[in-house]
């Protein structure tokens, strides 16, 4: 359903396109001062940035993104939030004999409320301080399930010694809080990969793309080739572990395989939260397109490399979650302050619009 309601809004872009051509001034002068052929000039189909998840679109977010970098500095944490699909609120509404992948419906709602409750936590409640602006941006691996990348700049930076207090790495004391250890082994322990199991996903050319086993270490060390390197202290020193069945074997999984959350944010969602600091120049760009990029897509060639419709039609991968999430038209990008655009051009790069009977009078 939702691949034809797309399909007719591109066929709309595509058919108030016929007409109207564009092209820099300056190139439309010196075309036509040469008395060059001038029948194919301008003729782009182009994609425009009101499209929602166009490239055009997700260029314009991440722009969006540098704005606030030059505005307010580096972001200060990336939070990457994936749904839980046996959170009480689905489960509860499924009938006999169903799974939570049979109501994509159920997963889209309960996410998105999840989301708004998450967002208010973090710009509202302030748990980690006071936020100066945020990012977000939704979207589907071909499994399906909806996923958040979260962007925040706080007005108090996090300080080195305070990283410890907001990002933990560490299995939790099984028996000061069973609560947050029973989250932590189901949601935050990842893989295990490697030795224990060569056939994982995050596994390429005999490593793991993720970089686990991670290193013990006594104390957080920041700034680590755009890495923190989180505490991650060994049985020896205070350090406790977990027991997890793999590929059917029992096995105990140290300090090293837990992924950096936050344990109010983990307590209050019972889902995989990542949160992570922002340390270096390179990490701010990787993190802002990678929050800003295009949805999955196919690969293809096309011989009409002028025609962004056509190549954005082509290439599209809609999955089922993703499509009940357009259909009930909740946002797939949000951020504040808004952010104003000014079209700007540099001398003689001003966009000329024009038709056939244009050229011809001229």
């Amino acid at each position: 359903m939702y691949a034809k309601i797309e399909t007719e809004r591109l066929v709309y872009i595509r058919s108030n396109q016929r007409q109207l051509r564009a092209e820099e001034y300056v190139h439309l002068r010196d075309a036509m001062r040469q008395d060059n052929d001038t029948v194919n000039m301008g003729r782009l189909v182009i994609l425009p940035s009101s499209f929602t998840g166009g490239p055009r679109y997700m260029h314009e977010r991440t722009q969006d993104a540098f704005c606030y970098v030059r505005k307010y500095g580096r972001p200060d944490l990336f939070i990457t939030v994936t749904t839980n699909p046996k959170w009480d609120e689905i489960t509860r509404e499924l009938i006999e004999g169903q799974a939570p992948h049979d109501r994509h419906d159920i997963i889209a709602r309960v996410f998105h409320l999840k989301l708004k409750s998450m967002i208010d936590l973090l710009t509202k409640d302030n748990i980690f301080g006071n936020v100066l602006c945020y990012m977000y941006s939704v979207e589907w691996q071909k499994r399906g399930l909806p996923h958040a990348h979260i962007l925040l700049w706080l007005k108090d930076k996090v300080r080195p010694n305070d990283v410890d207090s907001s990002i933990r790495a560490e299995i939790p004391d099984p028996i000061a809080d069973p609560v947050l250890y029973d989250i932590v082994k189901t949601h935050m322990i990842h893989g295990p990969c490697g030795a224990f199991n060569r056939n994982a996903a995050c596994m390429q050319d005999g490593l793991c793309t993720k970089r686990y086993l991670k290193a013990l270490v006594d104390e957080t060390v920041t700034g680590h080739d755009g890495y923190s390197l989180y505490r991650h202290r060994s049985r020896d020193n205070g350090g406790f572990t977990v027991e997890k069945r793999v590929s059917g074997q029992q096995v105990t999984l140290d300090n090293r395989w837990v992924v950096p959350y936050s344990p109010v944010m983990s307590r209050a969602f019972q889902a995989h939260i990542n949160v992570e600091m922002c340390n270096s120049v390179e990490s701010i760009k990787y993190i802002c397109k990678y929050i800003n990029k295009d949805s999955d897509q196919a690969t293809f060639a096309l011989r009409n490399e002028h025609d962004e419709v056509t190549r954005f039609q082509s290439g599209r991968y809609i999955s089922s979650s993703e499509a009940v999430w357009r259909i009930l038209s909740f946002n797939i990008h949000e951020r504040y302050p808004p952010v104003t655009h000014l079209d700007v051009h540099l001398e003689g790069g001003q966009r000329i619009y024009f038709n056939a009977e244009m050229l011809q009078n001229d």
